[in-house]
Order: structure tokens, then C-alpha cells, then sequence
């Protein structure tokens, strides 16, 4: 699995420390982690909540991740922003119990985790727990047992009223405030990553053209 972890500007300088937690348990498990930033609070791109949503549906829509872990003070803004975008199920995860409970019942592709609120001493503990919880193991098997076969159905539901409720995300990337989208993928690492990555050639000849357009402006 490819998993990208993509940190806002106001919890920038704990990157490094989350980058660590997910490596430790997400590597030796047979994952690649992709870290799209920011990668301190100084970076020249800087990542608002509103950019992690759409850098993430990016990434899961073009295929270029399989997973997103993002955040920001509460988790909540990235949550929000990340389920504004086609493709995109994203979970508030706080601890271990949330990021089983998500992956066994929701078995969504994006989690948001708080790295302000209540990010504290061994903070760095609970999020390899988190991770744990998340990539050890197969997802969406349910929970209760009893209920795996509902949670199932329910779940392509969601996926598709979320499809009938959504333009496409190339539709996204055309109608959104450019500057905006010029924002969220100027990172340092974005074009290196993204475009190895990607299987949308719809999506990466887009984002070529817009940065494209910036580096003439």
C-alpha cells in the first residue's frame, strides 16, 4: 500500500515526529510512505487544512496513494475538507480504538487526527498504536462479526451516493480556485512523488499545465 502523510501549516514543526511514527510501524509491514509535507514550520509551500482535502483527493483519485494521513489542530477541518472531495472517506481518528473501529466498520481510504488537542507527552506512542490498528492486518472485515455483511452493503452505498453527490475530481481540479490548487501541490516533494505515482494521465497532464502556468507568472 502507498500511504501519504500530508501535515497542515499550524502543526508543521510535529512532522518529523509523525513521519517517524508511521514509518516505524507502516514500513516493516510492506508499506511505502510518501511524505508530501510541509515538512517544517518554515517551508516556502505552505499547506492550509482546505489544501490537505485537496491535496488528498488528488492523490487517492489519481491513484497515486492508497491512503492518506493527514490532520491538523482538531482534526476536524481536515476531516471536513478531505470528505468534501470525490473518492475521499476520511475518519476523525483520536486513538487505537477509532482507527479499528474506522478500518474494520468504515474501511474508508483517508484518516484525520488531531496534533494539537490533546497531543501530549508519548503522543508519539499513540500513534504508532493508531497505525497499527490501521495497517496490520485486513480492513473492512466489520465489527461486530455478526454485522460485517451490513457494514459491507452500507458501505458501497455511501460510495455510491458520494458518486452521485460529486463532479469527478478532473472537474474538481478545472473549477477550483487555481491559485488555490497551485498552492496545494507546490510542495518540495509533490512533483516527485506524484508523478511517478500517478495513474491518471488526465489528472497529471492538469497539474502539469498549472504549474506549468505559475513557473511563466
Amino acid at each position: 500500500m502507498k500511504i501519504a502523510l500530508i501535515t497542515e501549516n499550524s502543526q508543521a514543526a510535529k512532522n518529523g515526529i509523525i513521519h517517524d511514527a508511521l514509518t516505524t510501524v507502516a514500513e516493516p509491514l510492506g508499506h511505502e510512505v510518501f511524505n508530501y509535507g510541509m515538512y517544517s514550520a518554515d517551508d516556502t509551500a505552505s499547506l492550509t487544512y482546505i489544501m490537505n482535502g485537496l491535496l488528498a483527493g488528488i492523490l487517492l483519485n489519481a491513484k497515486a496513494a492508497d491512503f492518506v494521513v493527514t490532520g491538523c489542530g482538531t482534526g476536524m477541518g481536515s476531516m471536513l475538507a478531505c470528505n468534501a472531495m470525490p473518492g475521499v472517506f476520511c475518519g476523525l481518528v483520536i486513538d487505537p480504538t477509532d482507527a479499528f473501529l474506522f478500518g474494520q466498520i468504515n474501511d474508508g481510504n483517508a484518516i484525520s487526527m488531531p496534533y494539537a488537542k490533546g497531543f501530549g507527552w508519548a503522543a508519539e506512542l499513540n500513534l504508532q498504536d493508531v497505525y497499527r490498528k490501521l495497517f496490520d492486518g485486513e480492513r473492512g472485515l466489520g465489527y461486530p462479526k455478526e454485522r460485517a455483511e451490513i457494514m459491507r452493503t452500507n458501505r458501497g452505498i455511501l460510495k455510491d451516493l458520494k458518486a452521485a453527490s460529486c463532479h469527478d475530481m478532473l472537474t474538481v481540479l478545472k473549477t477550483v480556485d487555481q491559485d488555490l490548487l497551485r498552492a496545494a501541490i507546490a510542495g518540495e516533494k509533490f512533483a516527485e512523488y506524484f508523478y511517478a505515482n500517478s495513474q491518471d494521465d488526465e489528472i497529471s497532464a492538469y497539474l502539469k499545465s498549472v504549474s506549468a502556468e505559475r513557473a511563466l507568472a
